[in-house]
């Protein structure tokens, strides 16, 4: 009797084992539990690589639009390149969760025999605060093909540390300490040189530089 109810017991437990093996009821939730994460996982980097592409088109667009108007100009002041500066930053928008930095500056070729490339003046945007950038007179470079005895080129630069939004929050805190992964996605340096020469004159002269 006792080896009976042992063996009764047993088989119990073995059909219980056989009909949860064979019972398929919340097996498409668990699934869709193992598959949500990895789909938003994938919608969150495609929306964030696409929107990294177009503010870097956008950094890159600041240059070439700064130094067009800059270069329609005949002569600029101070408050002419803040302003034009300014144009250039509203151009990120919707993005503001970095501001770029914009650095312009006139630079005229000197006539001789190894012409030297210096600065004529300069005006730089970081954040929000205007001041100049190299010294007048300094020595500074430009392209092999655009160091031509006599000339001047205005030089505008447009650099952004890109935040990527699903690293970021509204205080200023990184979330991406919290998620961890998104870090590969944040911090990511963009930036554009344009050289244009003035349209108006051989020159570009800003008068309180």
């Amino acid at each position: 009797m006792h080896r009976a109810g042992a063996h009764r017991k047993i088989s119990a437990i073995m059909a219980k084992v056989v009909r949860f093996c064979r019972d398929r009821q919340g097996v498409a939730a668990i699934e869709f539990a193992f598959i949500v994460p990895v789909l938003l996982i994938m919608y969150f980097i495609t929306m964030e690589a696409s929107q990294a592409i177009e503010t870097s088109k956008k950094v890159s667009r600041i240059g070439s639009m700064v130094a067009d108007l800059v270069t329609q100009q005949a002569t600029v002041k101070k408050a002419d390149l803040d302003a034009i500066m300014k144009i250039g930053v509203s151009t990120l928008q919707p993005y503001n969760r970095s501001t770029p930095t914009i650095i312009i500056t006139g630079i005229q070729i000197t006539d001789e025999a190894s012409p030297k490339v210096k600065v004529a003046w300069s005006r730089k945007l970081v954040g929000t605060t205007y001041s100049a950038d190299a010294l007048k007179d300094s020595i500074t470079t430009v392209p092999a093909t655009l160091n031509i005895r006599n000339t001047f080129l205005v030089r505008v630069e447009s650099d952004l540390e890109y935040e990527a939004m699903i690293a970021w929050s509204a205080d200023g805190s990184k979330a991406s300490k919290a998620l961890g992964l998104t870090s590969a996605f944040n911090h990511i340096p963009m930036g554009e040189t344009y050289y244009l020469r003035p349209r108006r004159g051989p020159t570009v002269p800003c008068s309180d530089c």
